[in-house]
């Protein structure tokens, strides 16, 4: 063998060992997994009297995990109801206060039978009659009268009673922001307040997402926009202690429409590109997965 081809071979022989013996795999793109935070704020002014929950604590949608303190405000309500109370005491029982006229009038209708039954043998005159009619519309005029004058003073009773209803109600209604309901169900990321404290409407209290399902932002070259297609399925890959990659499922949501600048910390297919494309690719997790955990995705 001449020098020459013992050089060439010896090359071939280093190049086989370093590129085609090694097992690295090669991604199409590649990115971080992201969730949607919510950060839960008080409604209410007050202490936090109870206020427990922890970081990465599961919590359900509706559950109660704590209270501000609302004796002022329960204390303001019974001192309001009293004032109803007292108030619409004051009101007129319309019927009893009516029920003297309506003895009245109907003596009256029993005197007009009589007169009239004595007109019948002329032992009475028909001026004693229309004496009889005219008590019995004085009668009636009265007892409208009368039943005008209870319906407004009731009226005007009930109106002044309407606004401490209102603030009853607007009570209750921050009675019932005082209660720490989870509105979402997740896992909580933060933690801002502790028991006891003092909090304000719009203070943050704690940082909760839902974690069963979680999205991977990776970051495609303009040439790679049409593999890409909304629900595509795709796999997505995640170190594992061993050295080598754990595979999961995963399925493109959302692609952007705009291209922006390569960010700093994500590496695409072709390097080269200045300018990439966003897609969001949502994946089931078992709690594998992070906020911020870095994967590659391979295009089917």
């Amino acid at each position: 063998m001449t020098m020459k081809n013992l050089s060439c071979t010896l090359l071939a022989t280093f190049l086989y060992l370093t590129f085609g013996c090694t097992n690295e795999r090669t991604f199409d793109a590649s990115g971080s997994f992201e969730a949607d935070e919510t950060i839960i704020s008080a409604e209410a002014l007050g202490v936090l009297k109870v206020f427990t929950l922890r970081e990465g604590q599961e919590l359900k949608a509706g559950e109660q995990i704590g209270y501000i303190d609302t004796v002022q405000l329960f204390l303001k309500k019974r001192q309001l109801q009293s004032q109803i109370v007292a108030l619409t005491g004051r009101k007129p029982n319309i019927s009893i206060q009516l029920a003297a006229f309506e003895e009245q009038l109907k003596t009256a209708h029993r005197e007009q039978n009589r007169v009239s039954n004595l007109l019948q043998v002329d032992a009475a005159t028909l001026k004693q009659l229309d004496d009889a009619n005219a008590q019995i519309e004085l009668i009636k005029s009265q007892i409208e009268a009368q039943k005008s004058s209870l319906n407004i003073s009731s009226k005007g009773i009930s109106n002044d009673a309407t606004p401490m209803e209102v603030q009853i109600a607007q009570i209750e209604d921050q009675l019932e922001k005082s209660k720490i309901i989870n509105p979402i169900p997740g896992m909580v990321l933060t933690k801002y307040a502790e028991q006891n404290e003092m909090t304000s409407p719009g203070k943050p209290l704690y940082k909760i997402a839902d974690l069963s399902t979680i999205t991977l932002r990776v970051y495609i070259s303009g040439n790679q926009l049409s593999e890409v297609k909304i629900g595509q399925k795709v796999i997505v890959y995640t170190d594992n202690s061993d050295g080598g990659f754990d595979q999961a499922e995963g399925t493109v949501t959302w692609t952007n429409e705009k291209a922006e600048f390569t960010p700093k910390t994500i590496q695409t297919k072709d390097e080269r590109a200045n300018m990439v494309y966003a897609i969001k690719i949502s994946v089931q997790n078992g709690g594998k997965f992070k906020i911020g955990m870095y994967a590659e995705v391979n295009f089917q």
